[in-house]
């Protein structure tokens, strides 16, 4: 990392006072930025939270990219990214976004034009990849160890109690409740790409209805699904989530003659610890059949181990600010990020065929993505009309009663009032 104090701070906005708040806080000397302003519709919190970080505060995101600043980070609605990176791109910011990178096949196509156009610093804020069991990954696999790809396994399963789950997704039409159970792909298949460098080209997947697992909320989707990729260099990948019972945040990755994973065990990241393998008759000098060891930081560890997300949340504000000095794109830049965005999407069509296959669109290719220019394919309530899809493979499925009541009594204890 350059050295910060001989450059001014890159002046940033963070758009979103809830999750947001992980990214304020990232936003230090250490990484060579500096909060300048922060932007939410929730007006009472962005108050207190602005008066929190001293910085000036925006209702209205129009006027919240007319402040003197370098850089946007996006941390708003899942399902709001692409619009509101498009608009920061074009008011001359570089962008940093939550996942996902968009939720549309159109959106993706717009934002890599976008990004092409104004030749700002795009990426996809992807904290997963950046644990420190995934980048110890990383530097086996390209330290040559396993071999190449040939299959490789990512998990994020998330359950959680209905009052929690309820708690942060405040209405009936909330972009939680609606959530299609591909969609949130990025935490389980982001860091398969950045150990291996392989990006998916085609995609099947199956969901899984279970409405008693939701019972208790308002949550109208599916909890669960597989998907399976199909990689760049012939590999297949097969992604697990999302929040069904039985919390798993694990990586395994097999190669041409090895593999590694995450050693499994009852913690958020299992035991800690990482494993790799190798059969005993394709050993090398030196090379040991099986190792257990627990990895360390590569640098930053007092930060990391401070930060959300197993330390992914300091690592996105890292290589965001290097991005923006260096002049050089991150390695989740925008294509990485709308195509592992654009597989949960395919992922969902596939779902609603009971397992037909998609191709992935090359989104560096201008005549690859332009026949996905226009489409607006989309599960989201307020985007509803013929021809859209369901967000549950059992079609539209209402909350059930005593969902509808635990609901409003949460969302009354916590302030939220209904439309």
């Amino acid at each position: 990392m350059t050295e910060t104090r001989s450059t001014p701070p890159i002046r940033v906005g963070v758009v979103g006072v809830g999750r947001g708040q992980s990214f304020a806080r990232g936003v230090n000397e250490t990484v060579g930025m500096e909060l300048v302003a922060l932007c939410d519709t929730w007006e009472e919190r962005l108050l207190e939270v602005g008066k929190r970080y001293n910085v000036t505060t925006y209702t209205d995101y129009g006027r919240f990219l007319e402040h003197d600043m370098d850089a946007v980070i996006l941390a708003n609605y899942f399902h709001e990214h692409a619009p509101f990176a498009i608009q920061a791109l074009q008011a001359g910011k570089h962008v940093m976004s939550e996942t996902a990178s968009n939720t549309t096949l159109a959106e993706g196509v717009a934002l890599c034009r976008a990004v092409e156009k104004t030749g700002k610093v795009y990426m996809l804020a992807e904290n997963y990849p950046y644990t420190v069991f995934n980048q110890e990954m990383r530097r086996l696999y390209q330290s040559g160890e396993i071999g190449e790809v040939t299959y490789a396994e990512g998990e994020y399963n998330h359950p959680m109690a209905a009052p929690d789950r309820l708690r942060i997704s405040p209405g009936m039409h909330h972009w939680r409740a609606w959530l299609p159970s591909t969609y949130y792909c990025t935490h389980a298949l982001a860091p398969l790409v950045y150990i291996t460098g392989a990006l998916p080209v085609k995609v099947n997947a199956l969901s899984i209805a279970c409405p008693s697992v939701d019972a208790q909320t308002v949550r109208v989707a599916d909890p669960g699904s597989v998907i399976l990729c199909r990689t760049d260099n012939g590999a297949v990948f097969r992604i697990f989530g999302l929040v069904l019972p039985g919390h798993s945040n694990w990586y395994r990755v097999h190669g041409s003659r090895g593999a590694m994973e995450i050693a499994r065990g009852p913690g958020y990241f299992g035991s800690g610890q990482i494993r790799v393998w190798h059969e005993k008759w394709d050993l090398r000098p030196g090379e040991e059949p099986e190792r257990v060891y627990t990895p360390e930081w590569p640098e930053h560890g007092d930060l990391a181990r401070q930060a959300g997300h197993g330390g992914g949340d300091f690592w996105t504000n890292f290589h965001f600010a290097n991005a923006i000095r260096s002049g050089v794109p991150p390695f989740l830049d925008v294509y990485r990020g709308v195509a592992m965005s654009s597989v949960g999407i395919l992922a969902w069509k596939s779902a609603l065929e009971d397992g037909r296959p998609f191709d992935v669109p090359d989104f560096r290719d201008e005549a690859s993505r332009k026949s996905h220019e226009a489409d607006d394919w989309s599960p989201w309530p307020e985007h509803a009309r013929e021809g859209q899809p369901p967000p549950s493979i059992l079609g539209h499925v209402a909350p059930s009663p005593e969902g509808v009541a635990l609901a409003r009594k949460i969302w009354a204890e916590i302030g939220y009032r209904e439309d």
